[in-house]
């Protein structure tokens, strides 16, 4: 009996035995088999979704690695493969891995699978990024470090006379070049280690020479207009804004912007507040009064008659030219004034403020005849005045407060250029037109107080659009109270 119980013993270990080889053997059968590898990592016994959660979590890790693009003049930018939009591309490496040892014939599985007993197998893991983001790595972060080209300039002496000075070469990223570069080297060379990356770069030469420069012999274009009547901070932006042209050189076929040229309106640049046009009122602003070194630029060009290429009019009438002669610029609505240099030699600009007076002086080569004048006529098709004030509340102030600005006529107006040789006229064209808004003699007035009856009594006032009314109405409210009269006594 006893050898009996043994010997039923031995059978339920083997039947026991023989389940649990049975169950490890499917269980084997379902992973990937032993050796098997995705770049660096073992893949071994792990399931697919096993092996796919492994290698995202490899990928992951890899957001954080530093590279290094290689900018102008070796400047280097470091971002991270996440900012280039690093991800996985052959995302069935686990079900590839799986396969291993798992097809062909017999023979085939059974000598790969020796052979991995003795040498691992290694799929890569395929990486990809992307070019939007690489892209505006690139401009928002390489291109700044863009050094363009130094001409070849001048520089006016004390004497009068020109000194040249020497050009620097320039260089700059080539964007589109830059992607495929940087794209082709994170998709088929790198490491996926800290890396520097080179850009595509291209130096630029200086234009010019001093012997096109020295063509530059006569003053052919020429304008002045006054700021006298100007305060302190317009004063010191017209004197800003004419040092930040001056010394411009500018070769055949170039354009200028006069704001690129004088922007940006900071302190820092060394603008002040002061009044300017805006939707047709005066406001204060950083840089007020740097129309009139444009529009003196605008009147210097005409004389030199190179090419205007764009100019607006301001919103509203300016007294220091005649209509239509005005060339406003400004940040908020776009407004600029270009021209091109369309003339065969290069042109040499100057700016010069003395005694409140701006003066524009363009040199070049004269190649104009002697006997040939240019003269600019302006003409006013029509004049529109204001016809009633208009007053603005201001809650924030107290009654009693009243600020006003004058009216401005509206005009139509044109400008004529007219060409005579030897005193005869030979040409008359028109040059541009110009539209300037009427804008009424306006008035804010302060509405703040702790009596119902004067705020009534004021935004009535408000209400007709006088300000005489609107000014006898605050003489009224803010009047001090008759003294109280003294009882007699009997």
């Amino acid at each position: 009996m006893e050898k009996l119980w043994k010997m039923g013993r031995l059978m339920l270990c083997a039947m026991l035995l023989a389940f649990s080889c049975g169950i490890s053997a499917q269980a084997a059968e379902e992973t990937i088999k032993t050796g098997v590898y995705a770049g660096d990592i073992d893949l071994s016994g792990k399931t697919v979704e096993e092996a796919k959660s492994a290698i995202e979590y490899y990928v992951a890790g890899l957001n954080s690695v530093e590279l290094t693009l290689l900018a102008a003049d070796g400047n280097g930018v470091s971002v991270t493969a996440g900012e280039l939009g690093i991800s996985w591309a052959n995302t069935d490496l686990a079900e590839e891995a799986f396969t291993v040892g798992r097809t062909g014939n017999v023979i085939q599985r059974y000598k790969l699978l020796k052979d991995l007993e003795q040498e691992s197998m290694s799929l890569p893991i395929k990486l990809d990024f992307d070019v939007d983001a690489i892209n505006t790595v690139l401009v928002e972060r390489c291109v700044p470090h863009d050094n363009k080209p130094e001409n070849v300039s001048l520089k006016k002496l004390e004497d009068g006379t020109f000194q040249v000075v020497d050009g620097k070469a320039g260089q700059t990223v080539d964007v589109e070049a830059s992607i495929d570069k940087v794209y082709t080297f994170l998709t088929e060379e790198w490491s996926q280690i800290p890396a520097d990356v080179e850009l595509a770069i291209e130096t630029t030469g200086p234009k010019g020479s001093a012997e096109e420069l020295a063509a530059i012999t006569d003053l052919i274009g020429s304008f002045t207009t006054s700021y006298r009547t100007s305060g302190s901070s317009r004063s010191a932006n017209v004197e800003n804004g004419a040092a930040l042209i001056n010394g411009t050189v500018l070769y055949p076929g170039e354009e200028f912007s006069t704001y690129q040229a004088v922007a940006p309106f900071t302190k820092a640049n060394g603008y002040y507040m002061a009044a300017s046009y805006m939707s047709g009122r005066v406001v204060d602003s950083l840089g007020g009064g740097i129309c009139q070194v444009s529009t003196t630029l605008y009147n210097a060009v005409l004389e030199a008659e190179l090419e205007v290429t764009e100019r607006h009019n301001h919103s509203m009438i300016v007294t220091y030219v005649d209509p239509s002669a005005d060339a406003a610029i400004a940040e908020s609505s776009g407004k600029d004034f270009k021209f091109i240099n369309n003339l065969d030699y290069p042109i040499y600009i100057e700016g010069l403020t003395e005694n409140k007076k701006l003066t524009i002086n363009i040199y070049g080569k004269e190649t104009r005849p002697d006997g040939r004048l240019v003269e600019y006529k302006s003409e006013v098709l029509e004049v529109i005045r204001p016809t009633s004030d208009a007053v603005y509340a201001d809650p924030g102030q107290p009654i009693g407060y009243i600020v006003t600005e004058s009216a401005h006529i509206g005009y139509k107006a044109r400008l004529w250029k007219i060409v005579t040789e030897n005193g005869v006229e030979v040409s008359k064209e028109q040059v541009n037109s110009s539209n300037y808004k009427v804008s009424p003699r306006s008035a804010t007035v302060g509405t703040a107080t702790g009596d119902p009856n004067a705020y009534n009594e004021i935004m009535a006032a408000i209400g007709t659009n006088n300000i005489d009314h609107v000014r006898n109405v605050i003489g009224i409210l803010t009047a001090p109270p008759a003294p109280a009269a003294d009882d007699d006594d009997d």
